[in-house]
């Protein structure tokens, strides 16, 4: 099984010159070839990875600047580009701006890396054209480096190295039988079937206060000047903070949920569709784009996605299940007697059914409801289509063909 290693590395001035050099060139050499591949497209023409593998050997002859990079990182840039363009479509691949993205740069070539172990707290790895770099040794590497990603982050250069564990995924998991279903929300980040609540604060009230005002300060600050490079590092630093908590919480939550559990349910959300700007054209402007934007902001930070990732990384190790249902109606739904009303939901926490008077959590009441829909996902009457909108409010009440069994 191919696993990732991640630790943080000790570059000299030299080699954070070269790694920086690299990231451009790749950059440089991702933004040449997506527009090539849409130029193409839109004479009718289509465009893959060999010709353009060809057409840098003779580029690389034009422009010597394209020779600071190892050859297999720039094909690597071109494999990347190639495999993103067939799976969401040319003109929906991003450009890489170089004020927004972070340099990374990948080896793809593990007979040239090689990885040496110093002390109990730093090791060293050598890269192609970047010699002998160190790094904090945070975990065992334990298995044989396949590629290494070499990334930045904030003021901080990371290396990950993509190893061969040797472990394989268990056919059976130890606790079969086991099923959760859960909620994820913008109070709460997950909501287990089972009543558990699962949340944790990424940012201080500090840290928050902090940050706002160096989001005033950045508004002020004029465009290239050194205060702005200023206002913008120290606002790198608060923002990485809440990344790395963030995630830590998602490894810790998606661990605890795969390892007890057979079978974990998640609501199959469009995330992205759902965090779409509500503001709209000149010609058609938005309603509500605050309220739409401060629900963007809940929902990107309470990482719905993140979650949903690190419950399928930890999935290969334990042999677990990840189900995705349909999300409609799932908390205007009375999970005992399956009647449909957003009048059962009063607040963001109580729900009581306006037909059988059931009450409990509103989020423990949609995470049993998702469990429920495991292998259910359309209804007999076909009132539940995937396309349907999951913010989409029914009509009127409305009851199911047939009542949802309790867990």
């Amino acid at each position: 099984m191919l696993s990732g290693r991640r630790y943080r590395l000790e570059l000299t001035a030299e080699q954070v010159v070269l790694c920086e050099a690299f990231g451009d060139i790749c950059r440089a050499v991702w933004n040449t070839a997506l527009e090539q591949r849409r130029e193409y497209r839109r004479r009718g023409a289509w465009m893959n990875y060999v010709p353009q593998a060809a057409e840098l050997v003779e580029a690389k002859r034009e422009f010597p600047w394209l020779a600071v990079a190892p050859s297999h990182v720039l094909q690597q840039t071109l494999r990347d580009l190639d495999r993103a363009c067939r799976e969401h479509g040319t003109f929906k691949v991003r450009w890489r701006s170089k004020t927004r993205w972070s340099p990374s740069v990948r080896f793809p070539a593990g007979s040239l890396i090689a990885v040496e172990r110093l002390g109990r707290k730093w090791g060293r790895a050598k890269l192609p054209k970047l010699g002998w770099a160190r790094f904090r040794w945070s975990r065992p590497l334990g298995g044989e480096v396949r590629a290494a990603t070499v990334t930045r982050q904030g003021g901080h250069w990371f290396v990950s190295f993509l190893v061969e564990d040797g472990k394989t995924t268990p056919e059976r998991h130890a606790m079969p039988g086991t099923a959760i279903g859960v909620d994820r929300g913008v109070i709460v980040a997950a909501t287990t079937s089972d009543g558990e609540f699962r949340d944790r604060r990424y940012a201080t009230i500090g840290e928050m206060r902090r940050l706002r005002r160096l989001q005033q300060q950045l508004a002020r600050c004029r465009p290239d000047s050194n205060r702005r490079r200023t206002t913008v590092a120290k606002i790198n630093v608060i923002t990485a903070r809440a990344r790395d908590r963030r995630a830590d919480f998602c490894a810790q939550t998606a661990s605890i949920l795969a390892t007890r559990n057979a079978v974990v349910v998640l609501e199959d959300l469009r995330i992205r569709s759902m965090t779409a700007s509500a503001a709209g054209t000149v010609e058609q402007p938005g309603r509500n784009v605050r309220q739409k934007a401060g629900l963007n902001r809940a929902i990107r930070d309470k990482g719905w996605h993140l979650l949903e990732l690190a419950l399928r990384n930890v999935a290969r190790t334990t042999g677990t299940r990840v189900v995705l249902v349909n999300p409609a109606y799932t908390s205007q739904t009375c999970r005992v007697c399956g009647h449909v009303d957003p009048k059962s939901r009063e607040s963001q926490a109580d729900f009581q059914c306006t037909t059988c008077g059931h009450k409990d959590h509103a989020d423990v009441n949609a995470a049993k409801n998702i469990l429920n829909a495991a292998g259910h996902v359309v209804s007999g009457r076909g009132d539940l289509a995937v396309r349907r909108s999951v913010k989409r409010q029914p009509s009127a009440a409305r009851t199911r063909g047939a009542a949802i069994p309790a867990p």
